[in-house]
């Protein structure tokens, strides 16, 4: 899975960061509640390991930023604030799971992964994805713009699908690596540019604006202008 971890007590972070990546998680990790706003809402994460108390912005109203904005990525929230109040209010401001300080390393990772495991059941409950006028049959395996068929190879559909459930923030390559090739490193090819690129030919028309963006130096994001 891909986790971020968003807290100010480095030696805190390097030893969850440890556990999980030798758990054989792929971790990120932000010191200030500002910056972790920005990483949760530009990058796509299975799970966010989460401080009560950040600087810059605040645990509790990062939390509600997200879930304001429609962002249901699974949240632990860690803090040493540890009494039955905190964790009404840590789970009324739309955490998933609230852990204490101090806490064992094989109790959080558990947390972590039984966290994980919520989001594909959540994510499989949705037959249709629709980005503008682009609509996803993911039952049928197939494609329409503006009602016209689009016809794609089960690697195409599968990038389309992946690109339209995140749509409006980056994927990264190596992303879209892991999910579609279950590649766990990049082979440094263009493999990725040269399918994106025939998806985008694909699924706009001469005269439709463009559904499939690409961020230079950070990967792709699918969105209707």
């Amino acid at each position: 899975m891909r986790i971020l971890i968003v807290e100010d007590d480095d030696n805190l972070a390097d030893w969850v960061s440890r556990g999980l990546r030798q758990a054989g998680h792929l971790v990120e990790r932000c010191a200030d509640g500002r910056q972790g706003l920005l990483q949760a809402t530009t990058e796509i994460h299975d799970v966010i390991v989460l401080d009560r108390m950040l600087p810059r912005v605040d645990g509790l109203k990062l939390l509600s930023v997200l879930r304001a904005a429609g962002d249901s990525t699974p949240v632990l929230m860690l803090s040493a604030l540890g009494d039955v109040d905190e964790k009404i209010r840590g789970l009324r401001a739309g955490s998933d799971d609230y852990l204490a300080k101090p806490f064992d390393l094989a109790e959080l990772l558990a947390r972590v992964e039984a966290l994980g495991r919520r989001a594909p059941a959540l994510a499989a409950l949705t037959t249709t994805l629709r980005v503008g006028d682009l609509e996803i049959d993911l039952l049928g395996h197939q494609a329409r713009r503006d009602g016209r068929r689009i016809s794609l190879t089960s690697r195409e559909f599968r990038i389309l699908e992946h690109l339209a459930r995140h749509a409006g923030r980056v994927v990264t390559r190596l992303m879209l690596l892991e999910s579609v090739w279950e590649y766990r490193f990049d082979p440094q090819t263009n493999i990725i540019d040269q399918h994106v690129s025939k998806l985008r030919q694909k699924i706009s028309a001469p005269g439709e604006p463009p559904l499939i963006h690409t961020i230079r130096g950070a990967g792709y994001v699918m969105r209707a202008d």
